[in-house]
């Protein structure tokens, strides 16, 4: 839907000229040709981040820029999010894997043959040390619950668990980017090492940087012979969705997530052109919901985020904001089709249309009063609160100030605002703010579990204040029981079990909403047929298709060829 990643996993002014994409260095955005030395293949450009760059190729830090985690550096296997749960994932680095009885040991045989693309063999020893160097990086196992691993040979790993993580599993082997030991064993904090000159093992090969773009040219020694078949990738950062819009509808660019109005128009106006959507985007109002960690506002009271649940007309939302490709949501943050059998029957979807009488009475029984200026207000403070989104989001703009005008008619004072994606993330991570509108990630396997454990844990947050993860839980929301019930269900295989633990989780989003459900909007990416095919369509999505998504774009550019 936008420029760079939700969920793990996304611009300044509108309409701004791209004039920075023709000023990178030797090499422009727009090349049409792939290596040197009369290498004829194309280079697909790109479009995955917002603003100018920061040099940043660490893939375990939260400030990487996209198109790095999978294409430079890769995981052991890839696991389809569209696909069910009890897929076969696309073996990688990790050639097979088999989980111990109880669930706590993962085995992993590892692909043999590989090499760095500083000519260095990849080993057993790379892996097990990628996951050890995460388990002792305090930033990014704030939980403690991060597994050791071991090499027992030359070509297998065990990855283990202190309580069986059943669940864990897809996140170990397709989320866990494998970096080389000889070169990051001296790295003193891995989330903050910005890792300028990248060494991996993926498809691609850093190449050229610049504030506007950077350059990955196509990993000749890459380890699936014959892949990619293009000569690279260039990725550019534009000023906002309506500067990528008319880069995309010029012909110069290839690959895009963004939200453009009447894409089957411009499709039938152009053979070249072509667009898919999956609408598995869960968007909610965030609230730094939590006065026990620190956060202050009116948002903090449930009363308050109850009534901005019912006071939202979601209808209008889809048709003003979302081109009327918004479905409904449920407050579970289960998906209401995918997840249908694991969703509490007693928890309804959210109501369509707005509901202002039962918004206002939610209001005047916690004590609130309607004050002369037509703002409700309680103990002298008024329900007047701050929202925030990335400058440049179009249609997150648009729905903000739809939200805005909506929540006059209950009393609720809605102030929207436009931020720096950079500082957008720096809220989100310190919990400074009141609102925000973000999407709920789902992980790296088709199963509610990981949107849960994601946000809502009290694993995945940290007090106000402090420096925690901007796409992890920032509501702040933490209960003892919700823990409780995701450590059980990560310890039991058992389908029906996992649905009892599920149930409670649900209970309590509803009754405390830490996340206002919004909608469930389309996840449109867009395609240039002109110098290459086999991007993902809607009858073959062999890769989950957003631009910005990890290692799901990897997938993508190492199954596209030239046009002959």
């Amino acid at each position: 839907m936008h420029l760079s990643r939700r969920d793990l996993y996304k611009l300044t002014a509108l309409g701004a000229a791209p004039v920075a994409l023709a000023a990178c260095g030797e090499a422009s955005n727009l090349d049409t040709e792939g290596g040197e030395g009369g290498d004829q293949r194309p280079i697909i450009n790109a479009v995955a981040t917002e603003g100018s760059l920061a040099k940043n190729f660490n893939p375990h830090s939260p400030s990487v820029v996209h198109m790095i985690q999978g294409l430079i550096y890769e995981t052991l296997f890839y696991f389809n999010p569209l696909e069910p749960i009890d897929q076969e994932p696309v073996p990688l680095l990790g050639e097979s894997f088999e989980w111990n009885e109880d669930g706590t040991v993962l085995t992993v045989t590892i692909r043999t043959g590989v090499v760095w693309t500083d000519e260095t063999p990849f080993t057993s020893d790379d892996v097990a040390f990628t996951f050890n160097k995460v388990r002792d990086t305090e930033a990014l196992n704030a939980g403690g619950t991060a597994p050791s691993a071991e090499a027992i040979d030359d070509t297998t790993v065990e990855i283990t668990y202190a309580e069986p993580s059943y669940t864990e599993g897809p996140n170990a082997l397709s989320r866990t980017w494998i970096i080389p030991e000889h070169l990051f064993s001296d790295v003193d904090d891995l989330a903050t090492y910005a890792n300028e000159e990248p060494v991996g093992t993926g498809p691609f090969a850093y190449a050229e940087f610049t504030a506007e773009s950077y350059l990955l040219r196509t990993n000749d020694t890459y380890w699936d012979e014959g892949k990619p078949a293009i000569g690279g990738v260039r990725v550019s950062a534009t000023s906002g969705n309506q500067s990528a819009t008319d880069l995309w509808l010029a012909g110069e660019i290839d690959y895009v997530s963004v939200a453009i109005p009447d894409l089957e128009e411009h499709v039938e106006a152009n053979p070249d052109l072509a667009y898919t959507n999956t609408g598995i985007s869960q968007m909610a109002l965030m609230a730094s919901s939590n006065p026990d960690l620190g956060s202050e506002g009116p948002q903090t009271d449930v009363a308050v985020r109850k009534a901005l649940y019912y006071g939202m007309d979601r209808e209008q939302l889809s048709k003003l904001a979302f081109f009327d490709l918004g479905s409904d949501i449920s407050p579970s943050f289960a998906l209401p089709e995918r997840d249908a059998d694991f969703i509490d029957p007693s928890i309804e979807l959210a109501p369509w249309n707005a509901q202002p009488e039962e918004a206002t009475a939610i209001l005047e029984d916690a004590g609130y009063e309607l004050g002369s200026d037509g703002v409700y207000a309680k103990d002298d403070v008024r329900l007047s609160m701050t929202i925030s989104c990335p400058t440049g989001w179009s249609d997150y703009v648009t729905a903000l100030d739809t939200l805005a005008e909506q929540y006059k008619q209950i009393g609720i004072e809605l102030v929207p605002q436009q931020v720096s994606v950079n500082e957008w993330n720096d809220a989100k991570a310190k919990g400074t703010y009141e609102l925000l509108i973000d999407s709920v990630g789902q992980g790296p396997a088709p199963d509610p579990y990981y949107p849960y454990r994601t946000h809502f844990s009290t694993d995945n947050t940290v007090p106000v204040g402090e420096n925690g993860n901007p796409y992890e839980n920032v509501t702040r929301f933490s209960d003892p029981d919700v823990d409780a019930a995701l450590d059980a269900a990560a310890a039991t295989d058992d389908p029906e079990a996992k649905k009892e633990h599920y149930y409670l989780v649900q209970q309590r989003l509803w009754e405390v909403m830490p996340a206002i459900p919004v909608l469930i909007g389309s996840s449109l990416t867009q395609y240039n047929n002109s110098k290459v095919t086999g991007w993902p369509t809607e009858d073959d999505m062999y890769a989950y298709p957003m631009a910005w998504a990890a290692p799901d774009s990897a997938m993508v550019l190492k199954a596209v060829t030239p046009v002959s």
